[in-house]
């Protein structure tokens, strides 16, 4: 009996043995609850850098006036004498899109040019829930970005990135107001940079991202994953306007490079270096003997331009500007013609086999419209010809850019897109060239054009 109870209490050791054994190897297990695992491994999310961001991107509603679509009869004053009409109405249009808050302290919101072009009244809805009257500091058409300036306080502003830094496959976030829904967030990546030639604004140099990008969008904010402003979306490339992944950002140097001109003067003062420039392609490098270079390839230089007095010749191919690589004409343009006047270009240049660092002094770009009132050319709006139609031409001279109908300039043969290069045999290279010399009256103004890669002679009286 003993033995036999000696047994059991053996079996029964060894049965509490083996239960603690389980309980110790199960222990860690069930220790893991759900609360506590989630609390020390919780899923990747964009949420914190998002709270962070998203109170700086606003929605900007712009109210702009536009005549109502009455009968023409209705303008015309005898008719309107005779059936004692009212004065024509005009009907409020009413736009949406977004913006981006960039200085809390100063109430600066960056936004696009055609977003708020012609509006009459302009209103940013802040994410709280704010409404605010908004003053348009300055617009620039040429690169679509716009300035406002909203006054309240505890305003959340987002910092400006570095967009030269970006590299096609980072991470990118853009934030906006598609279709007038609200503030929206989408994710993708940068597809590609640099991008040009797509005839959107007069400077391109365009972020494109497949994160979505749909109407209502623009002026709205492109972010990297830690929070900074790379671009300000603008456009999308779709033949149903609505996203199909190829959008597009002005980045975030051009962008402020726009905001801090339109600061100081209301405006874009342009520079200029005097230069005719075009791409070195593969090709052109390999016909000099540039091996892979790449760059700019200086094709003209301007008779006493800055770029002259510097010491750039034709043939010189830039490399960098300030330290910077250059991708192409494009990308040199740019930098030039949003410099202010007077500030200093520092330009790497691969002359032969020397290189060498030129700095040149930015002058001021007067390409800006003209209108040569009391004069035969009347109603007709010039500038003077950039670098690159200079180079087609062959030459220097003033581009028209549009002709009042009715004008003298339309009855003289005057047509939008003429380039004047000559005035009575004598070459002109600029708008304030060709004023003076009509200044001194001329019996009858012989006006050599270009028209269309043509050159053709058109007699003034």
């Amino acid at each position: 009996m003993f033995d036999i109870l000696q047994g059991f209490h053996r079996i029964a050791a060894s049965v509490v043995i083996a239960f603690a054994a389980i309980l110790l190897t199960i222990a860690p297990v069930t220790a893991q609850t759900p609360e506590s695992g989630t609390a020390s491994a919780s899923p990747p999310s964009l949420a914190p850098m998002l709270e962070q961001v998203t109170p700086a991107v606003v929605n900007i509603a712009v109210v702009s006036r536009a005549p109502s679509r009455d009968n023409p009869l209705f303008s015309d004053p005898t008719f309107r004498r005779y059936f004692s009409l009212p004065q024509q109405q005009r009907r409020s249009r009413m736009s949406a899109g977004s913006g981006v808050i960039v200085d809390a302290a100063k109430g600066y919101v960056l936004t696009n040019h055609h977003v708020v072009d012609g509006g009459s009244e302009i209103s940013v809805t802040l994410k709280d829930g704010r409404e605010l009257s908004a003053k348009l500091i300055g617009s620039d058409k040429e690169t679509d970005i716009a300035l406002l300036q909203v006054n309240a306080a505890n305003l959340t502003a987002i910092q400006i990135g570095d967009s030269y830094a970006l590299k096609v496959g980072d991470y990118v976030v853009a934030i906006g107001n598609p279709f007038g829904l609200g503030q929206t967030v989408t994710s993708g990546i940068v597809s590609a940079l640099g991008r040009s030639g797509l005839n959107i604004e007069g400077y391109e140099d365009f972020i494109q991202t497949d994160a979505s990008i749909n109407p209502g969008n623009s002026g709205g904010a492109l972010v990297t994953l830690d929070g900074k402003l790379v671009g300000i979306n603008t456009a999308i490339l779709s033949p149903a306007g609505a996203n199909v992944g190829i959008g597009f950002a002005v980045p975030s140097s051009m962008a402020a490079t726009v905001m801090n001109q339109l600061i100081a003067h209301g405006k874009v003062e342009r520079g200029e270096l005097g230069i005719g420039i075009q791409d070195l392609t593969p090709e052109l490098a390999e016909a000099l003997g540039l091996g892979d270079l790449r760059g700019a390839l200086i094709a003209n230089v301007q008779s006493g331009s800055p770029a002259e007095q510097a010491g750039l010749k034709t043939g010189d191919v830039v490399t960098a500007t300030d330290g910077r690589p250059i991708g192409g004409a494009t990308d040199l343009r740019n930098r030039i013609g949003l410099m202010p006047a007077g500030s200093k270009l520092s330009l790497t240049v691969k002359r032969g086999d020397e290189e060498k660092v030129i700095t040149a002094t930015i002058a001021m770009d007067d390409r800006s419209s003209a209108a040569l009132s009391g004069t035969p050319l009347e109603g007709a709006m010039m500038r003077n010809a950039s670098g690159e139609e200079a180079q087609q031409a062959g030459g220097y001279g003033v581009v028209i850019e549009k002709v009042a109908s009715g004008s003298a300039a339309a009855g003289a043969g005057l047509q939008a897109g003429d380039m004047i290069v000559a005035l009575n045999r004598v070459p002109v290279a600029s708008v304030t060239e060709l004023q003076r010399r009509i200044a001194e009256k001329p019996g009858v103004l012989a006006l050599e054009l270009v028209r269309e890669g043509a050159r053709l002679l058109l007699v003034v009286r």
